[in-house]
Parts: C-alpha cells; structure tokens; sequence
C-alpha cells in the first residue's frame, strides 16, 4: 500500500504532459479549494479530478460484494462520499468540475486529454 501515490501518478503524469505540449497553463494539485484537484484554472475556476477506478469507487455497486475485507468496502464508499461533499462545496463556490476516470486516460489518452483541453479552454 505505501506505493500508491497520491499525486503525480502515471496517469497524471500522461495528461500533464499532453497539456503542456499544447500551450495549456495550470495549477497542479491546488490546494486552496476542498478536494484538491488534480487540474485547476484558478483564475476561471475550473478544476478537473482524474479518479482512479479503485480508490474513487468506478462502478462500485457492481463489484462491492467481491472486495474481501469489509474495511475496504468501508474505505471506498467514504471516499464516494467524501467526493459528493467536495464537488458539492466547490460548485457552491462557483467551480466548474470535471471528473475523468482513469481507465479512460488509459484506454484511450488521446480523446481524454482533449477533453480536457477542451474543457479547460471553454468560456463558459
């Protein structure tokens, strides 16, 4: 378990990259806000979360039975809730929130890293 990064996992790593390339200018992993996105624009307050399946409970419903220890069962779901209070705090605040699962940067990194430039370039 000690090896599980929090931050700039492979990942993020990958979306990071793709961003810079492209001229997009942002806040990692800021702080200031509850939730500490892993993307922010804090001067349009726009902020993305790239969640991993596991910890953020991709499908969860789905798969909850077969999670051995009831401690991770425990674990997964207060961070679904954990999440809900965050976004719910950040869109009261006036954020615009973006959630990108990571099997989706993994399977296809390409459409999921223009989907996010495109929702961090939008003027909305």
């Amino acid at each position: 378990m000690s090896r599980i990064r929090a931050k700039n996992t492979g990942i993020e790593k990958t979306v990071f990259s793709y961003l810079r390339k492209r001229k997009v200018h942002f806040c990692k992993h800021y702080d200031r806000i509850p939730g500490k996105p892993d993307i922010a624009l804090p001067s349009e307050k726009k902020a993305v979360f790239i969640n991993g399946d596991f910890w953020h409970g991709y499908r969860f419903g789905t798969w909850k039975q077969r999670i051995p220890k009831k401690y991770w069962r425990d674990k997964i779901e207060s961070n679904i809730a954990r999440d809900k209070k965050r976004y719910a705090a950040m869109k009261k605040r006036g954020w615009k929130i973006l959630k990108v699962w990571g099997h989706d940067v993994m399977k296809r990194p390409e459409e999921a890293c223009k989907k996010i430039e495109k929702f961090l370039r939008s003027k909305r």
